[in-house]
């Protein structure tokens, strides 16, 4: 007997014609007039993997999970032969239901495709072409494969809110102490303040990248993402040593009120530590991304380093076992104050000791 619904707006009930169900116009009202359920906001984070660097990402995926408190869509960019292990692993995950996953093969514009693939590392040039291809994505966090979470994705997330008007992209320093830095001692071309910024952990407004024109040193012209890419590679091709890495401070050089610059706590390399602790903010708050480049994770060269992600990598998500894992880490930092970087092992898990305590150590919300 029930009608079309739209009956139900315009008549009340007692005026509803007889062969018009009452029980449908009680639920268009529910439906209609109800509380309004909000989309979960998810946090993006995109990674690139290739050759080795399975079980790594993989650390790197289970610590931003272990820590964070919005749920998270993670863009894992692998080559194909990853991929089934990727699925398996994270499909083993899901009883969490704290996270998403979506999987692409690596691909670049297909008319210099090689040449980008080589660049540097294998596939780490995947990452400038992240606005064009994840186009429905507003924003994203991009991580490198040796990258590892002490603190929640969320805090790092909260940083867009800080852009200003013509903020498109953050990245912290390449480096603090500019006597060792890489880029104004060596490099043979632009880059971005005093001493570069690194890649490695890139917050992003895609929004914002896919809309700018981008001021250049190519043409008078202001060029847009997808269009200044390949010619930036052909003017610095023979002077680049980093890869993408030199072209965003290219790129950034040229249009430095598009980058906002965080401190160097949320991207800690061992050229923090290696020659003595030169990243003030790590000292004060603690390390709150730590970035095991130089493959530190898997040699002996930097043990505090390698003891964060042995601890992390072996760690499972109980809860007991999560909030036990300080102690013989501790025990395995305090080997290692031979090394300069274990001369100060406190920063190492000083913001991780809070963020266990913070979400695995507070007692029960009253009902």
């Amino acid at each position: 007997r029930c009608k079309d619904f739209s009956l139900c707006y315009w008549n009340p009930y007692w005026m509803l014609p007889s062969d018009v169900c009452g029980m449908n116009c009680f639920w268009e009202a529910a439906f209609r007039y109800g509380p309004k359920v909000q989309p979960i906001e998810r946090m993006h984070l995109a990674v690139v993997a290739c050759g080795e660097r399975l079980e790594e990402t993989i650390t790197m995926l289970k610590s931003a999970i272990i820590f964070s408190i919005k749920p998270l869509q993670f863009h894992i960019f692998a080559e194909d032969q990853l991929h089934d292990s990727f699925k398996g692993i994270l499909d083993s995950w899901s009883f969490l239901q704290t996270f998403n996953y979506s999987l692409y093969p690596i691909s670049f514009p297909s008319e210099n495709a090689m040449e980008w693939k080589k660049l540097f590392k294998p596939c780490a040039s995947q990452r400038l072409f992240l606005p064009l291809i994840l186009k429905e994505v507003d924003s994203l966090l991009y991580v490198d494969t040796d990258i590892l979470f002490l603190r929640p994705v969320d805090d790092i997330w909260s940083l867009l809110k800080k852009f200003n008007s013509t903020q498109i992209a953050a990245m912290a320093p390449e480096h603090e102490e500019p006597r060792i830095g890489w880029y104004n001692r060596f490099a043979r071309h632009p880059y971005y303040g005093k001493t570069g910024v690194n890649s490695g952990v890139m917050l992003m407004n895609m929004t914002r990248i896919r809309r700018k024109y981008f001021k250049n040193d190519m043409t008078t012209e202001r060029m847009r993402w997808g269009d200044i890419l390949m010619p930036l590679l052909k003017k610095y091709k023979l002077n680049i040593t980093w890869g993408d890495q030199d072209l965003l401070n290219i790129i950034f050089f040229h249009n430095p009120e598009s980058l906002f610059v965080f401190p160097c706590q949320w991207n800690y390399r061992p050229d923090h530590c290696i020659y003595g602790s030169n990243c003030q903010e790590a000292e004060e708050e603690g390390i709150f991304i730590l970035h095991g480049n130089r493959g530190v994770y898997h040699d002996d060269k930097q043990p505090a380093f390698r003891a964060i992600y042995e601890a992390l990598r072996n760690c499972s998500f109980e809860d007991d076992h999560i909030r036990s894992l300080l102690k013989p880490l501790e025990l395995e930092l305090q080997k290692t104050v031979h090394t300069y970087c274990g001369k100060i092992y406190k920063i190492f898990i000083k913001r991780l000791t809070k963020s266990i305590q913070d979400r695995y150590d507070r007692p029960p919300k009253e009902r």
